[in-house]
């Protein structure tokens, strides 16, 4: 069994996170994940802060066992659900989309580890120096907000230049992404994209029939000139948007208009016309549903036996 110093700080059996996903990531995914033995992740942005706080709840009743919730910072509540983990008690926390130095003090004299998602150097030891548990360092075949770096490339560079343990992301769809990146030195993977087709899973059967559809080439990037980069499927509202970023007749605020909800009628409506479906480059390797335990079992398993048998290779 694969086993690494980021299991015995947060008290999860396997090192591997399910990817904190905005309107998605619920606490009927998280403790799924969490009762298989990775560590489940609740997102923050869930229809309001007071709903997020159901979902702690819910997820208690779900699980015994660790598990977090990713805090998207620029989100509008972003000072309350702060607060709000504090008073649920919740004790891991992963942040993205800006900086958790507003609230690190608070949240380590709560006794909470934070787990910074971050994608490049400069900002992985600007985490560090703030006191993070850990990062997880991802990179940009991920799906939903991405950086430039590239998972191969940034993994390394990032362990070689902290202290804290490092987790890899972007691009780890099984044992062979898993192993690779215990390979570069990483404690642990999360995985975002696979997740998505796992029956506990509340995306719109159209999210997940897309995604069984997808090859190599069904994702795109668009809010690149916005420097807000986001990684999706293609279809009509992605091209559409790409296009309109572009067009110097078009304002930003026009292009964020259009843009505006995009996700939530992916997520719930299945809309392939105006939905957002957010993906990671992985979408090609997806080939069916199944359960959250599967997913965790075959990733776990996949990389165990593929570094067992990595010394075969040595002359």
């Amino acid at each position: 069994m694969i086993k690494s110093v980021i299991c015995d700080i947060l008290g999860i059996k396997y090192p591997l996170f399910q990817g904190g996903m905005a309107w998605i990531a619920d606490a009927k995914l998280a403790a799924a994940v969490s009762n298989a033995g990775g560590l489940g992740l609740i997102s923050s942005i869930n229809f309001g802060t007071e709903a997020v706080r159901e979902e702690i709840r819910k997820c208690r009743e779900l699980t015994d066992k660790p598990f977090g919730v990713n805090i998207m910072l620029a989100a509008p509540n972003a000072a309350e659900i702060a607060d709000m983990v504090i008073e649920e008690g919740v004790k891991i926390l992963t942040t993205g989309a800006g900086s958790p130095s507003a609230y690190m003090e608070k949240w380590k004299a709560a006794g909470i580890k934070v787990i910074p998602v971050v994608a490049s150097v400069a900002y992985a030891l600007k985490m560090q120096e703030l006191g993070a548990t850990a990062v997880v360092a991802e990179g940009a075949e991920s799906g939903g907000h991405v950086g430039d770096n590239h998972t191969m490339a940034l993994v390394p560079q990032i362990i070689d230049a902290l202290d804290i343990p490092v987790l890899a992301a972007g691009g780890i769809f099984d044992g062979r992404g898993a192993a690779a990146a215990f390979m570069f030195g990483a404690v642990g993977v999360q995985v975002g994209t696979r997740f998505l087709v796992a029956d506990e899973c509340c995306v719109h059967p159209n999210y997940k029939e897309k995604l069984i559809k997808a090859s190599d080439v069904s994702t795109m990037v668009t809010g690149k000139s916005f420097g807000d980069a986001v990684r999706c499927l293609k279809n009509p509202f992605a091209k559409k948007f790409f296009k309109m970023e572009y067009d110097p007749a078009v304002s930003k605020e026009e292009v964020l208009e259009f843009g505006k909800g995009s996700l939530r009628k992916a997520v719930f409506d299945g809309d392939n016309s105006m939905g957002s479906f957010l993906a990671g480059e992985v979408a090609g390797m997806v080939t069916k549903t199944e359960p959250a335990e599967a997913i965790v079992k075959d990733i776990m398993e996949g990389a165990e036996k593929l570094l067992r048998n990595a010394p075969a290779l040595l002359a």
